[in-house]
């Protein structure tokens, strides 16, 4: 294939106009091509403006965002893109509409002209199915907005020659973008990684553990992501993510692990899709979220004695740990004082079941989330069983809080917040590497790009610990009998054998 110098954008909407951008600034000319010519002149009025701002900034030199510019041209016809190496499609998300587009353009171009979809959940191999030369048709799927989200997925279709996906992915460099390489599967990499995030926090606000508010809290403080998954699902909103969810969820034929909630169906028919809206999981005044303000803390109870349950010797490290720092009036034994706050340590059980295996007092049981390091999180979770007494839980509570750090108190839930989420998140994305949809590097290096993640969901898996988290899965799955949290056998076999997540083998 020739080098690419001139690139055709078929829609200017804003992933067409953020295409052209990183294009223009990236030396290559560009022809930029919609239906209505206003929206071309829109587009190009907006660069414009981009550009100029840039300049201010002293990001670009004025004689550079000119440039730029120039190599912006309006395409008022399909015919202008004859002269272009690559045209890349960002239009609307109908199969049959792309499928036209395509056949039109392979009347237009060279036949070593490379024909890629920015589509974010349709089939390429379906897309080139309309094609007469399917080997140069792939998925460049860029991110919203393109300037700033510095990752693309380069998708190979059935039928897509590898020198198309590597020509593709070249570019992306060149443009200053990080590619990473996808077969053809619903979701590609990060829309399908995604689902442990989405889908897994909406099954615990479905099963009233927490509020959308305190699961959030609890992501971001405790777990250490920098959005919870509500408020990213108002800063998507549902108009855009519900769909993707319910399509992802059908395209793997009601896969458990991504089953979608009715949360989502009855808010999005309600209006109440997102920041957009002013009103979504929150409602915004101003375009500032409001957040509802968390319960005092209890008073502490004077002569309380605290018991640890040594059942998890994980757990039951961390907590008497952070209960010693706290100054907590701890006892000993093999069962607990008759007088005594009981603090359970469960992976991936709740309460109720763990009091059940152990024969405890359910009123004075709590339990404590010590999946992470106390040291490092911002906020401790506590969860309680429908026997809790109110009593005890404030007193937990209390201790607890004792050095300022808030507490989540929930209910009963199968791996507390933080546990079956974080366990989802890492899961799924074993199973995308089983299915070799793409390498390990390519999932977390697309996930912490895409998705604004700390840390790769595969290199997560290794922090916290891949027994832990098969640990976790298996005793969630046990409690509900959900086939949901059943393990991928990536995560299961490298636990067996000890093995980081992100090798493919041994010799790798």
């Amino acid at each position: 294939m020739t080098e690419i110098q001139t690139i055709g954008v078929v829609g200017a909407g804003a992933m067409g106009r953020g295409i052209a951008q990183i294009a223009a600034q990236a030396g290559l000319r560009v022809r930029l091509y919609d239906t209505s010519a206003d929206a071309v002149a829109a587009a190009r009025e907006s660069l414009r403006q981009t550009w100029d701002k840039l300049a201010e900034k002293g990001k670009l030199t004025a004689a550079d965002a000119q440039a730029a510019l120039a190599r912006v041209e309006s395409a008022t016809a399909l015919t202008d893109m004859s002269q272009c190496q690559l045209v890349v499609e960002a239009i609307v998300e109908r199969l049959d509409v792309k499928r036209d587009l395509f056949a039109a353009l392979e009347g237009v171009v060279a036949d070593d002209c490379i024909l890629a979809s920015n589509t974010s959940s349709l089939s390429i191999t379906a897309i080139a199915a309309a094609c007469k030369l399917p080997q140069r048709v792939a998925g460049y799927h860029f991110f919203n907005p393109v300037a700033l989200m510095k990752v693309v997925e380069v998708i190979d279709g059935l039928r897509s020659a590898p020198e198309t996906g590597d020509a593709l992915a070249e570019l992306a460099r060149r443009m200053g973008h990080t590619p990473v390489r996808a077969k053809d599967m619903p979701g590609f990499i990060v829309n399908h990684a995604g689902r442990g995030m989405n889908t897994e926090g909406l099954r615990v606000a479905q099963e009233s553990v927490a509020s959308f508010a305190q699961v959030d809290a609890i992501m971001r403080e405790q777990a250490g992501f920098r959005m919870g998954p509500f408020e990213l699902l108002d800063l998507t909103a549902l108009d855009v993510s519900h769909p993707v969810m319910e399509s992802i969820y059908r395209q793997f034929f009601d896969e458990p692990r991504f089953r979608p909630s009715p949360i989502t169906t009855v808010r999005l028919a309600g209006g109440l899709i997102g920041r957009k809206a002013g009103e979504g999981f929150y409602k915004y005044v101003d375009g500032q979220k409001q957040v509802p303000a968390e319960a005092p803390v209890p008073a502490l109870p004077q002569g309380l004695k605290v018991w640890v349950s040594p059942r998890h010797a994980e757990g039951y490290a961390r907590a008497t740990a952070l209960l010693e720092k706290l100054g907590a009036p701890l006892v000993s034994g093999a069962t607990p004082a008759a007088d005594a706050l009981i603090i359970v340590t469960p992976f991936g059980e709740d309460v109720s079941t763990t009091v059940s295996a152990q024969g405890l007092d359910p009123a004075r049981c709590v339990g404590l989330d010590t999946l992470h390091a106390f040291d490092k999180a911002k906020r401790r979770t506590l969860m309680v069983s429908p026997g809790t007494d109110a009593k005890w839980r404030d007193a937990a509570h209390a201790v607890l809080a004792g050095d300022g750090v808030p507490v989540s108190v929930v209910e009963d839930s199968p791996g507390f917040v933080a546990q079956r989420i974080v366990a989802m998140i890492v899961n799924i994305a074993a199973d995308i590497a089983q299915q070799q949809i793409a390498t390990p590097e390519d999932i977390d290096r697309a996930v912490t790009l895409g998705l604004g993640y700390p840390v790769g969901p595969l290199a997560l898996g290794d922090a916290l610990g891949a027994e832990r988290i098969l640990e976790i899965l298996k005793n969630i799955q046990r409690v509900t009998g959900d086939p949901r949290y059943r393990p991928s056998l990536w995560l299961q076999r490298r636990v067996q054998l000890g093995m980081s997540l992100l090798k493919t083998s041994a010799a790798d």
